[in-house]
Order: C-alpha cells, then structure tokens, then sequence
C-alpha cells in the first residue's frame, strides 16, 4: 500500500488493533498499579492476571455478543482456578484433568471464534494456576480475585463501547474501504507492460480473503445493533450508507471484462493501458485516505480530481478509437469501452463517497440499505456441533486430540524434570499447536526467534537503562506494542512480549533474573518441540486430504450463484433474484477463501505431501476469475437499463451447468468421466452477434462511429461475452478436476 509515511501511522494508530492493544494494556495494567500503590502487589497481578483472561475472549463484535462471551469466560476462569488449585495435591489426577480440559476447551472452535477465543483462556488460566502453592482459604481468595479481575476488565471494556459505540464500527469499516483500495491497486498491475499474472492472482486471493473477513465482521455489528438497526443517527446512517456504497463499489471492483494476457497483446503498443493503471492508481489512494479518515472520525476530501482525470481518459480512449478502430478489430476495442464505463462508474462512486464521511443529518435510513444480504452467521451452541465433531474424519476432534496429548506430555516433562517456571512449556504449547501444520510450524519459527530476540532486546535495556521510571515506561510500551500486534503480526508481538516480561520479572525477583532469562528460553525450546513432534507425528491432516472437498464447495457454490443468474438472462425468471443472489456469492467466496487458504497452508508442508501443486493452484485461479465474471454477469443483472435476454442462452446455461455437474462428479471421486461437449451451445447466440457484427463493421467502414447498432451490440456483446467466459472456466475447471482426481 503506497501510502506516505504519516498516513501509515496514521493508518495504525487510528485502527482497531492498536486501540485493542491500547484497552489491553490499560485494562490488564491499571489494576496491578492500583494495588501496588496500597503496597498489595500480589493481589493486583491476581487481579490483572483475570483481566488477562477477560481481554483474550473479548474480540470484536456485536456489543451483546461480546458481553455474552465475557460472562461465560468469567465463570469458566472461576471454575478452572479453583480446579486446578486444588487437584495440585495428586499429580496423577491434575495430569487427567489437564489432558480433559485441554481437549474440550480445543473442541470449542466447533463454534466458531468467539467460543474457540472462551477456550483459549480457559487453557490459559489453566496453564497459569498450576503454580498455586497456598493454603486451601487462600486458593479460594486467589480464584475470587482472578474472577473479579475478569469482570472488571469486562466492565472497563463495555463502559469504553458506552461512551464510544460507534468506534469498532468506524474501525472496521475504515479497514474495510482502505483493504478495497489495495486490492483494486494490485488490480491495477495487470494494466502495467509484462505483468506477472502469477503473482497478482496470488496476492488478489490474500487481499481478497481479508475483506471478506471484514465484510463478515462489519455484517455481524450492522444486523445485531440496535444502533443501526433500531435506532437512528446521524452517524448510524452515515455508517450504514458509507457500508452498503462500498460494497457495491467493491463488487465493481471485482467485475471482469476481458482476459488480460490478451489485452496486453491488443493494446501494449498503444499506451492507453498505462493510464488506464494510473486512474485505477488514484483511485486506489483515494479510497485508502478515505478509509483512514473514516477510522479516525474525521471528514474526508478528495485529494484527486477523479471525475475530471477520467473525463480525460474517455476523450483518449475515444481518440484512439477514431484513429485505430478497424473493422477487423471491433471485439478489442469493445472490451476496453466496457473496461472504460466500469471505471468511470467506479470514479463517480468513489467521489460520492466522501460526502457520506461529513455525517450529513439529512441522510435518511432506506430500508433497502438494511435489506442487503445479512451475512452474519448465527452461533448455534447446542451440543449436537461437540458430539458430532467427535470421529477422527474432524480437524477439529484431531487438533484437540493432539493439545490434550502435548499438554499431558509437557506436565509430564515439567514434573520429571523439575524445570523452573514449567508452565511456560504449557503456556508454549497452547499458543503455538494450530489445527494445521503450516501454521503451527510459522508459530514454532515466530516464538523461538521472537523469544530469542527479546532475550537479547530485554538485556540490552537493562545494560544501559538504569532509571526506574525510564524501565517502566519502557516495560507498557513492550506490553502495548505486544497486544497491538498480538492478532496480525505474532513474531513483532512475541519480540516485544519477551522484554516486557524480563522487565516485569526485574522489577519482582531482581536477584533472580538470570535464572528467570534462562529458564524462559529453555521452557520455550521444549514447549516448541513437543508441539512441533506432535503436530507431524499425531493424527496430523495434511492439506491435500482437505482441498479436494474445498474444491468440490468451490464449485458447487459456483453453480448455485450461476443458476439464479443465468435464468434471468435467459428469461426462466422475470425479476431478478437479488437476494438468492448475495447469498450465493458469499458462499462462493467463503468456497474460494478455503481453497486458497488450503493451497497456501500446504506449500509449507513437507514436500512428501504437496501433491499436484501445479494443478491446484491452476484450479484456484480458475476459481478467482469464474468469481470475477459471474461478479460481473450479477452486476449486469442490477443494472437499470435493459441488457440483452434471450432463450437463446438457454443451450450455453444448460451446457455450463453440465460442465459444473461433471467436474462435481469427479471430485466427488466417482468414475463417470463425462466427455466434453461440442461448440454446439452458441449456434443461435452465434448469429446474432456475427449478424450485428456484420452491420456495425459496415457502419465502421463508413465512418459512422456512433449508432443504434452500436448500442444494440454493446448490451448483447457484454452478457454474452461473460457467458462465454463462464462456459470456457467451467470447461476448464472441469478438465483441472479431472487431472486433479486421477
């Protein structure tokens, strides 16, 4: 993102991480300060040790949601404190309960995030209480003060959502539109001379995963708060107009209109690609301040004049035409006008844009605005989801199989081999064993070298910082740098974590710091070799075990967004399926986020395991553009003007479909092997383009470069080009699949 260094910090330091980080240092902080300051230390960190536990299930979303959570971790932390205070007495027994908690709190992400988060600070308090050597009144009073640690911080965390509620929002939608314009910015490098269309679909897909993560959050706040469902605000409308406008601008963003590879090859020489690049460039800058604006609170203005430089562009594009157009290359220049309108219409949008920022009282809330798809997923908590998820064919039940069994096999290495601080081997193994092995394997690498490196860091201060006050300081900025980065940038966040706990450390036992220093690094080492050994050796699931049913989601989510579609050009249906339609598309982007997902976690699996690794990533790419022109087809679907409809579309919808079906066939594992189907689909929609093709290169010929014919072609050319283009990927996803299965 080519933003300048100020609005780069900018960037950070008006977002939502670095204000999390902010309440997490502020919550977990003040009171073991509080308590220092009456001379109750002891009692201060219990008390932020509860806090701890509070902040790590507190993530974001609906404020009723998070208050939900945060009771039920409260009362969670309670319980395990006190179980595992008092099971210290027999080993054997605190061993068994230790592999029991940890695989049912790891069986907690069968709900999703909020509850897997409950599950990671039940395991945390776990970990953390099994140093207890008090007296039985006193396990008590120390599991009473933890809990009244955690409601505090949930106390602190909601009275900050009372007086700011529209801050998260504000936050995510600024992500949200700054995210969109980095994504149309690498979009832009396909206009660039010699693209390298490898890396731009690979860094689309990444992009492309992350804005959906923040379309699902933003959709969460929207549907389930009162403010912008019940209420009224200036703000809550601003909000609202400023979500469901960038959302479809990004859905124009991701709208396809040509191969690129043979844009380059029409239009190299030309020069006109390079400034369409530019005016995707700036709109790309426009949209990443206006993000940031819209995360600080502030108005945002146009930096660039949008609507004038595209006005520029259309007198070019229109020059070129009048001075190169030919009959024989009609089709080329086609393209390009569509390309055209599409960023002019994205030029104009972005401009609007900036006004929704002013907080203007006359917007009103429009139903339809709410009407968008709600693409919040209820949480169903019954324990049917736990119960099912018990067989070894579940990620899941493997993944808490293998926790339980490492933790065990940490308690065990820690009792055998009295290793001081041991629950840090716990500690390791809870942060670092992942459900896949790519990604534990990047946690190892992060929290072995992060360690280190803050080993070093944390002596480094000490040798030349003497002054208290000027350590102190230096100890909150590691402890806020540390939780800022803790959900984006683990290896940053375990490189500050390290020297904050040293200084923590030398504040509390001075005389016994290296020991402290040595039995870290050492507590860490094992830690991340049990989890390392098990995640490889336990019951591992490798990814080209997965990616096969990822595939076959893919294209199932594929044919049930392009049916709705279809139909309405094909005029089976009379109104268009709006709402069918949304639903369909988010499900085929979750279908292509897991693909994409899957095929990046196994690159870093052993090589033994990255099977047809050519294959997969030629079928996620397919996938990435079939998402990109049914985009497009949808958005013709909601346009006001009338495109072209005809049955004769009906033989190219029924063959793709097909082609859809087969492809399902194969990854299914089945042995039907249909064969691929003749050209036979477009005879009818052939003779109507060749027909108005024939006239319009007439026209050309003659110099009329503007008429009815023109129009006529442009509305028939632009839907059947797109299924043209979803009729060829679905025949080559077809093929992919059956390269991929046999």
């Amino acid at each position: 993102m080519a933003l300048t260094d100020q609005n780069t910090y900018k960037n950070f330091f008006s977002g939502r991480f670095f204000s999390e980080g902010l309440r997490m240092t502020v919550g977990i902080l003040v009171p073991a300060l509080v308590f220092n300051f009456f001379g109750k230390l002891e009692v201060g960190i219990l008390l932020s040790l509860g806090a701890l536990c509070s902040s790590i299930a507190d993530i974001p979303g609906p404020v009723h949601l998070r208050r939900n959570g945060m009771l039920v971790n409260v009362f969670i932390v309670g319980i395990v404190s006190v179980i595992m205070s008092f099971s210290g007495y027999h080993p054997v027994v605190q061993g068994a309960i230790i592999f029991v908690l940890g695989f049912v709190f790891s069986m907690f992400s069968v709900y999703g995030a909020r509850v897997s988060s409950i599950g990671i600070s039940g395991l945390i308090i776990m970990v953390l209480s099994l140093d207890s050597s008090t007296g039985d009144s006193e396990k008590i009073i120390q599991a009473l003060l933890i809990v009244a640690g955690a409601l505090w911080y949930m106390f602190f965390s909601l009275m900050l959502y009372i007086l700011r509620p529209y801050r998260l929002m504000q936050q995510t939608l600024g992500d949200f539109i700054v995210h969109i314009g980095g994504y149309f910015k690498t979009r832009g490098e396909f206009y660039k001379p010699q693209p390298d269309f490898t890396a731009i679909y690979n860094h689309l897909l990444e992009q492309q995963i992350k804005i959906q993560e923040e379309q699902q959050l933003l959709s969460d706040i929207i549907f389930s708060t009162r403010q912008f469902t019940k209420e009224s605000t200036a703000i809550s409308r601003n909000l609202v107009k400023i979500y469901t406008d960038t959302v479809d601008l990004f859905e124009s963003i991701m709208t396809s209109y040509q191969d690129y590879a043979l844009l380059q090859k029409q239009f190299e020489q030309t020069g006109i690609l390079s400034k369409f690049g530019d005016q995707i460039q700036s709109i790309s800058t426009e949209l990443e301040l206006m993000g940031i604006a819209v995360k600080s609170g502030t108005t945002s203005h146009a930096t660039i004049n949008l609507v004038e430089n595209i006005g520029n562009l259309v007198q070019e594009f229109e020059m070129l035409r009048k001075n190169f157009m030919q009959p024989g290359n009609v089709d080329d220049f086609f393209a390009l006008g569509r390309i055209l309108n599409n960023l002019k219409h994205i030029s104009q949008k972005t401009h609007e844009l900036h006004f929704y920022t002013r907080l203007d009282t006359k917007i009103k809330k429009r139903t339809e605005d709410l009407n968008h798809i709600n693409f919040s997923s209820p949480i169903d908590i019954s324990a049917r989801y736990f119960f099912d998820n018990i067989h070894l064919g579940s990620n899941i039940f493997r993944h808490s199989l293998r926790v339980a069994i490492a933790l065990l096999v940490g308690y065990i290495v820690s009792s055998l081999f009295d290793i001081g601080h041991s629950y840090w081997i716990l500690l390791t193994i809870v942060v670092i064993l992942k459900p896949a092995y790519s990604l534990t394997k990047q946690r190892n690498k992060d929290r072995l070298i992060g360690t280190f490196a803050g080993i070093i860091i944390g002596l480094l201060i000490l040798f030349f910082v003497e002054n208290t006050i000027a350590l102190f300081s230096i100890m909150v900025l590691c402890m806020l740098i540390s939780y800022s980065f803790l959900r984006i940038r683990y290896l940053v966040s375990v490189i500050t974590l390290t020297p904050y706990l040293i200084l923590f450390f030398y504040f509390l036992y001075p005389a016994h710091l290296k020991e402290l220093m040595v039995d870290r690094m050492l507590d860490t080492a094992i830690g991340s070799v049990i989890a390392f050994l098990l995640s490889l050796m336990l019951l591992p699931q490798w990814e080209h075990e997965n990616i096969a049913g990822y595939m076959k989601d893919l294209v199932k989510s594929a044919k049930n967004y392009y049916g709705p579609v279809a139909s309405y050009f094909t005029l089976q249906t009379v109104t268009p399926p709006n709402q069918e339609m949304k639903l369909a598309r988010k499900q085929m982007l979750t279908a292509l986020s897991n693909v994409s997902g899957s095929f990046n976690r196994m690159l870093s699996e052993p090589r033994r395991f990255q099977k047809g690794m050519k294959e997969f990533h030629q079928f996620v790419v397919f996938g990435y553009l079939l998402t990109s022109h049914l985009a497009t087809l949808s958005y013709f679907m909601r346009l006001s003007k009338t495109l072209f409809r005809s049955p004769d579309l009906l033989p190219v919808k029924n063959s793709t479909e097909r082609n859809f079906s087969a492809a399902l066939t194969m990854l299914e594992g089945k042995t039907e092997n249909p064969k691929e189907e003749r050209e036979e689909p477009f005879e009818a929609i052939n003779e109507i383009l060749n027909r108005l093709l024939k006239k319009r290169r007439e026209e050309i010929s003659l110099g009329n470069l503007e008429s009815e014919t023109k129009n006529l072609l442009v509305q028939t050319k632009s839907v059947t080009d797109q299924f043209t283009h979803i009729y060829e990927l679905s025949k080559d996803i077809t093929r992919q699949s059956r390269k991929i299965m046999h």
